[in-house]
């Protein structure tokens, strides 16, 4: 439509948003409009746009059966003040209604008021007539009952009304204050300051005209989150891949095509250059070093320049101030962008609040085992193993929320796992399984071997299972390592047999059934000159 007050050769145009890509730290916004052109305008007008777009990203573009000529893009700050009339009046009623209904309010309680203290004196002035009647026979008892109960009734009948009248004052005086509040703000001027997007055209022959106009806005971000539900009895797992949008941009994002990106755009396309690498030593050094080398005694010394440091050299730390910002990418394993696509999902208002939609939603089955390090703590670690599908989507690096049959267990964060790959989850302590460790040999022996001290010692470990079904075990324990050609470690015997790492890592991979119990026996001697005093040998 176009402004009266606009000049025949300008033509403002509305425009709504259709799609919107969020990035890491901003968003690409695009926005349409379908515009009558005649022929003889020189300039489309698009506003309000937000002050916070960057104008050196507006690009515009356009289709029709109108043939136009884009000649060119400009920007033009716009300040505007509020109309607050139909807010003032709007307020203005709402505020009139309310103290009308306390007037009706107070009436009513001074009505029940006065009620009430006519029951009362009725009370008292018929107190003793009603006595001598009763005394000389001439009212029954039944008549004086049923006129004691009417004074008492309507007496609580309106004490009651009375309270539920009072009741409503509180909250209809605090609706007065906040109306109050907000007619002082709307009639406070607000001046509001918008951007106007101003495109030069030429109109070679009239018709409609399709105007897209895309630019890029801070205030706008998205991350990956996930909930993870662990279902024990079918041994699988629930993913929903969830992002949260959050946005500040001052424009809603409602019914909107969105897309979520892991692109990084604004970045240099160029890659860093190499600048010359200096390297020096501090000028006293270097006049210390002239100085010594001098021929003449120090009273007959010469100026010697030649040893100073040159001032060209000094030029790249300059340089280096003025340099662009070299970008490191610090996730190399995330490899190449994502995009995800929306289509008519987005509602985000500009609340800078956080929004969640979902991604996706797909269960996958996993395998469940179990890890136990008992010489640190007496119980076993559950872990679930669960393979991304060939054909899944990228999971992105993200925080997750981990429930197991139902009960949340805590949150841990994922990293980026690509279609094909697994992925391990910790799910915390289960204690279906009992582990007891017990320290059942420590002997020194009392002759020397080779002139050598040995001390044995052995470990007893038992594991009972008591789930419902055979679980997987990794159980870990740990011989000391030697630092010193003077004292020697063996394992002696081990049940079930055990490879020793190097690190002295002894680790037993375990089938258990159901309701059963599994040993684990192992000794070991440490030998050492009697002299030598052995350290970090704590049991």
């Amino acid at each position: 439509m176009v402004n009266p007050e606009t000049p025949f050769w300008q033509k403002t145009v509305d425009s709504q948003i259709v799609a919107v890509t969020v990035y890491s730290h901003q968003a690409l916004v695009t926005r349409r409009a379908v515009v009558s052109l005649a022929g003889g305008e020189r300039e489309l007008i698009i506003n309000p746009l937000p002050v916070t777009l960057a104008t050196d990203s507006i690009r515009v573009s356009g289709v029709g059966t109108a043939v136009v000529k884009l000649l060119g893009v400009s920007s033009d700050h716009l300040q505007t003040t509020e109309p607050v009339g139909e807010k003032v009046t709007q307020l203005t009623r709402q505020i009139q209604q309310i103290e009308t209904q306390k007037r009706h309010l107070q009436a009513q309680i001074d009505a029940l008021s006065l009620q009430s203290n006519f029951i009362s004196g009725l009370r008292e002035k018929t107190e003793e007539p009603f006595s001598q009647s009763l005394a000389n026979k001439n009212l029954s008892l039944s008549e004086t009952l049923d006129f004691l109960n009417f004074l008492g009734s309507q007496y609580c009948e309106y004490a009651i009304a009375a309270g539920e009248c009072k009741a409503q004052m509180p909250e209809l005086e605090k609706q007065l204050q906040t109306l109050r509040a907000a007619l002082q703000k709307v009639q406070t001027p607000h001046t509001t300051e918008n951007l106007n997007v101003i495109v030069g055209v030429e109109v070679q022959q009239p018709g409609e005209f399709e105007l897209e106009i895309t630019y890029m806005i801070p205030n706008a971000s998205w991350h990956p989150l996930y909930d993870l539900r662990v279902n024990s009895a079918s041994d699988g797992l629930h993913l929903s891949y969830l992002a949260e949008i959050t946005q500040s941009t001052g424009e809603d994002w409602l019914g909107v095509e969105l897309t979520l990106s892991t692109a990084k755009p604004g970045h240099s396309p160029l890659p860093p250059q190499l600048k010359p690498w200096y390297i020096d030593v501090p000028m006293a050094r270097m006049e210390e070093i002239a100085q010594r080398s001098m021929p003449y005694p120090p009273a007959m010394a010469l100026p010697m320049p030649m040893f100073r440091t040159p001032a060209k050299p000094a030029k790249p730390a300059i340089e280096e101030d003025n340099s662009s910002e070299t970008v490191v990418s610090t996730n190399p394993q995330q490899g190449s962008v994502v995009t995800l696509k929306f289509n008519g999902e987005g509602k985000i208002p500009s609340d800078g609040t956080p929004h969640k939609i979902t991604i996706s939603q797909q269960d996958y089955p996993c395998r469940f085992e179990y890890v136990a390090t008992p010489s640190l703590v007496s119980f076993a670690y559950l872990q679930v193993h669960v393979k991304n599908s060939v054909n899944g989507v990228t999971l992105l690096p993200g925080t997750a929320n981990i429930f197991r049959d139902h009960i949340f267990v805590g949150t841990t964060q994922l990293e980026n796992i690509l279609p094909g790959e697994e992925f391990k989850l910790n799910l915390g302590i289960d204690e279906g399984l009992k582990i007891e460790r017990d320290l059942v040999e420590l002997q020194v022996d009392k002759k020397l071997i080779n002139n050598q001290r040995r001390v044995t010692y052995a470990y007893r470990l038992i594991i009972t299972n008591l789930l419902n079904k055979a679980v997987n075990l990794q159980l870990t324990e740990q011989l000391p390592v030697s630092r010193s050609e003077h004292i020697e470690v063996n394992l002696v015997e081990s049940n079930p047999e055990v490879q020793q790492a190097k690190t002295g890592i002894l680790s037993w991979f375990l089938t258990i059934p159901t309701k059963e119990q599994q040993e684990i026996y192992y000794q070991f001697t440490v030998e050492h000159p009697p002299e030598l005093t052995v350290v970090g040998l704590d049991i």
